[in-house]
């Protein structure tokens, strides 16, 4: 059974003894372990039921020890790492031979960032080694955002859930990589493009890759609830569609009147985006415990955290 704790001794512990643990960062929480050790690595994989090829974001100290895991860092990676780490920005760089292939997905490049949250950040200054930390959720599902969400996917099998509360942004990281020195978007995130674009100039966007992903979080289906999903600009008009259902909604800031709504998720009254998108992952995690028919989304307004938002949205629904 799961230990919910805000130890960092007994993190190291159970760490050290080539365990994994569950982590918060700013972004989600992540089952993290030491990416030196492949009974740690496998165990990710394997807790998670995440295909091997799919690679693992690495979580070091500070940028200061980039070098140690990274190697032929683009002038342009440097600017976005100065500007944004501690951060929700992972970047996508060649690889150090040292760092195994099981972390990378069998590629020479691997995916790195500083999450900015005290408490990982407390930990991996105990630790001789970096973390492997993908979402702490069954390959698929919904990401979590509390150490309870964490507890219910793996209560019966994960040793410790380090908790540091409710994670601020609640989206994953962006991913940013690199051909020629220039920028690839490889996933959006909780860190807006246009705030990329201010400091490197215009970024190239492969999102999707369901075959040989070169990021995390690049399958057309993922971060999806239970309970079946649609997506759409008209809620009102969606709901017609589904007479004598039982239905739960997520919208922006507008909550719709109807009496079919059961249970509904009004994810910022105040038009905040960033807001709705640290309420995101919460809003579905409530919903698909309701035992509804079916989830109807709200489409976002798609510029800023709003394409984020309608991207995650977009591969957890059907249509």
């Amino acid at each position: 059974m799961s230990i919910i704790s805000n130890s960092i001794p007994k993190a190291v512990a159970f760490l050290d003894q080539d365990q994994i643990i569950a982590i918060p960062t700013e972004t989600v929480y992540g089952l993290a372990g030491n990416i030196y050790s492949p009974k740690a690595i496998e165990s990710i994989f394997a807790m998670k039921q995440r295909p091997f090829f799919n690679p693992l974001i690495v979580h070091i100290k500070s940028a200061d020890v980039l070098s140690e895991i990274a190697r032929d860092i683009p002038e342009k990676a440097a600017l976005l790492a100065k500007a944004f780490w501690p951060g929700p920005l992972t970047l996508v760089l060649k690889k150090q031979i040292a760092v195994p292939d099981l972390v990378t997905g069998g590629k020479d490049t691997v995916a790195v960032r500083v999450p900015n949250h005290p408490v990982i950040l407390s930990l991996l200054n105990e630790l001789a080694y970096p973390l492997a930390a993908p979402s702490a959720n069954p390959f698929g599902s919904i990401s979590p955002t509390t150490a309870t969400h964490v507890a219910d996917y793996f209560e019966e099998v994960l040793p410790m859930v380090l908790d540091g509360g409710a994670c601020q942004r609640g989206i994953e990281s962006t991913i940013i990589g690199f051909e020629n020195g220039e920028p690839i978007l490889y996933r959006l995130g909780s860190l807006a493009v246009e705030d990329i674009e201010a400091v490197v100039g215009q970024v190239k966007m492969i999102t999707h890759d369901d075959i040989a992903p070169a990021a995390p979080g690049m399958f057309s289906k993922h971060y999806a609830p239970l309970t079946t999903t649609f997506l759409t600009a008209d809620v009102k008009k969606k709901l017609i569609t589904f007479p004598d259902q039982k239905i739960g909604v997520v919208v922006f800031q507008k909550e719709v009147n109807d009496p079919k709504i059961v249970q509904q998720e009004v994810l910022s009254p105040t038009g905040n985006l960033a807001e709705a998108a640290s309420q995101l992952y919460a809003a579905l995690h409530r919903l698909d415990h309701c035992n509804l028919d079916c989830i109807i989304a709200e489409r976002f307004p798609d510029f800023g955290l709003g394409k984020t938002i309608n991207d995650r949205l977009k591969r957890a629904t059907q249509k």
